[in-house]
């Protein structure tokens, strides 16, 4: 059996089943990738709830695995020669994953390199911008006097839902008919417009169809059903 004692992290959460990745988060946006692609390789994982509101995610074991006190994180028992791997950063994350099983990421080196394309776009793109948007227009709304930083990120959502709407055209997912990571990395921030920020109106979702309907495919795919709920909220 792997032994997991080494990381400090183990003794604010202990694996029960230190033979299975450990996945440290909470079910935002960015938590979910790690979930949901764990989910969609069939992976075996041990969640462990990170809980804001008890400032989890500052605790020094927490901040032994990410010193940047953010999640998603994970240990992984068997890693690179068969030695843990302790890994954060969702994107990352994401990758070894699909690295690691060889799944979800294209084999074709121009397929691959345009799908992490993809990828970057969320990460540098997608959500840094709607989680600004849902950060003015839902919890700083009270708080500001002055129009200008919810009109920005709601004007740059627009433009890169269009970028996105017209990635789609033709297409079943962002790469074409293959689900791959860069559509787990994109679709649960697109869902957090409405659900649970409630923006959609704001945004004007629906003068994106192709959004829409790629949102509607990627949400009830199986994996997509269980990975959006984990760890599960106490």
């Amino acid at each position: 059996m792997s032994d997991l004692s080494s990381f400090e992290i183990t003794k604010r959460w202990p694996a029960q089943h230190p033979d299975r990745i450990q996945l440290y988060s909470l079910p935002t946006p960015n938590g979910v990738k790690a979930s949901i692609a764990l989910e969609e390789l069939g992976l075996p994982y041990e969640a462990h709830l990170v809980s804001f509101g008890t400032d989890d995610q500052m605790t020094p074991e927490f901040m032994s695995l990410n010193p940047n006190n953010k999640i998603p994180a994970i240990i992984d028992p068997d890693g690179p020669g068969g030695a843990p791997l302790p890994l954060f950063e969702s994107g990352a994350i994401l990758i070894y994953l699909a690295e690691k099983t060889g799944k979800l990421l294209p084999a074709d080196p121009v397929d691959r390199i345009h799908c992490i394309q993809w990828l970057m776009f969320q990460m540098g793109g997608v959500g840094p911008m709607i989680g600004q948007l849902v950060h003015f227009y839902k919890f700083a709304a009270d708080k500001i006097t002055d129009t200008y930083p919810t009109d920005r990120y709601l004007n740059e959502t627009k433009r890169l839902l269009n970028v996105l709407e017209g990635r789609l055209n033709g297409r079943e997912f962002i790469m074409g008919g293959d689900y791959t990571i860069a559509d787990i990395a994109t679709f649960p921030w697109i869902r957090t417009i409405g659900n649970p920020y409630g923006a959609e109106e704001a945004v004007g979702l629906p003068d994106f169809p192709r959004v829409t309907d790629y949102l509607a495919r990627c949400i009830t795919r199986p994996a997509s059903e269980v990975g959006l709920n984990m760890p599960p909220r106490n």
